[in-house]
C-alpha cells in the first residue's frame, strides 16, 4: 500500500469513526466499506474490521457510559447471553448471497430513512421501562446475534434501531447499550476464528490511530453535544450507509 493509499484509508476510517462512534456504534461496516474501496483482499478486511471495531467499541463504552458508572447491566445481559452464541451459528450459516443483501439493505434503509427524517421526540425516561424484558431481550439479542453472525459485524446497526422502537430505551440509553453488546460481539467473532488475526495488516497501527481519534471526536459529539432527535437523525444516516453497503457491494 502506498503512503497516499494508506492516508485515503486512514481518513476514511476516521471520518467512519466518528459518524459512527456518535450514535454508540463501533463501525465495523464502515470499516469494511472503506478497505473494499481500497482493494483490500476479504480475508484482510474481516479481522482488521474487528479488531478496529473491538478497540473503538471499547473506548466508545468507556465514553457512552462514563466509565462504566452508567451502564445498564440488567438491560445488557439478557442481550447478550443470547447473542453470541447466535452470532456463532450466524457465522456457519450460508445464504444465497444476493437475496440476504438484498433484505437486509432494504430493511436498513427503511429503518434509516424514518430516524433520519421522523425521529422520535418527546420520549420521557419514566415512560420508559427500568430494564430490558428478559423475554424479549432475549428473544432481540439471538436475532440481532444471528445477524451479527451473518454479516461479520458488531450488531450495532440492528440493535440500536429495535431498542427505539421497542421503546425500551431513548435515543442516549440505547447508545449506551449499543457499545459494549458491539464490543462482547466483536471479542466473540474474533474469537471464533483467531487463525484470521495472522492476517492483519502491517499499516494496522495507522489505522488503529485514525479509528481511535474519530471515535474521541464521535463520542464527543454523541454524549456532549447531539441532543436526542439529532442523535436518532445521525443514526438514520448510520443506517443508510449501512444499507448502502448491503445494497451495492
Amino acid at each position: 500500500m502506498t503512503p497516499n493509499d494508506l492516508l485515503l484509508l486512514a481518513s476514511m476510517i476516521f471520518a467512519a469513526a466518528v459518524l459512527y462512534t456518535s450514535v454508540g456504534h463501533a463501525g465495523a461496516s464502515g470499516y469494511i466499506a472503506a478497505m473494499a474501496l481500497m482493494g483490500l483482499a476479504p480475508d484482510v478486511m474481516k479481522p482488521t474490521a474487528l479488531t478496529l471495531n473491538i478497540l473503538v467499541a471499547s473506548f466508545a463504552s468507556l465514553r457512552w457510559t462514563r466509565n462504566g458508572k452508567d451502564l445498564a447491566w440488567k438491560s445488557l445481559l439478557p442481550l447478550v447471553i443470547a447473542s453470541v452464541p447466535a452470532a456463532f451459528i450466524g457465522g456457519a450459516i450460508q445464504l444465497s448471497a444476493t437475496q440476504y443483501r438484498v433484505l437486509v439493505g432494504v430493511i436498513l434503509l427503511v429503518a434509516g430513512i424514518k430516524f433520519l427524517w421522523k425521529p422520535k421526540t418527546g420520549i420521557a425516561a419514566a415512560s420508559l421501562p427500568t430494564d430490558v424484558p428478559w423475554l424479549g431481550g432475549l428473544a432481540t439479542g439471538a436475532s440481532v446475534g444471528l445477524l451479527s453472525g451473518l454479516t461479520g459485524t458488531g450488531g450495532g446497526i440492528f440493535l440500536t434501531p429495535m431498542l427505539l422502537v421497542f421503546g425500551w430505551a431513548a435515543a442516549r440509553q440505547a447508545s449506551g447499550l449499543t457499545a459494549p453488546f458491539i464490543l462482547v460481539n466483536s471479542i466473540a467473532g474474533l474469537a471464533g476464528n483467531c487463525a484470521s488475526i495472522q492476517r492483519l495488516p502491517m499499516e494496522l497501527p495507522y489505522l488503529v490511530a485514525a479509528a481511535l481519534l474519530g471515535a474521541l471526536v464521535g463520542t464527543q459529539i454523541g454524549t456532549r453535544w447531539a441532543s436526542s432527535e439529532t442523535l436518532q437523525r445521525l443514526l438514520g444516516v448510520v443506517l443508510i450507509i449501512a444499507a448502502g453497503k448491503f445494497l451495492f457491494s
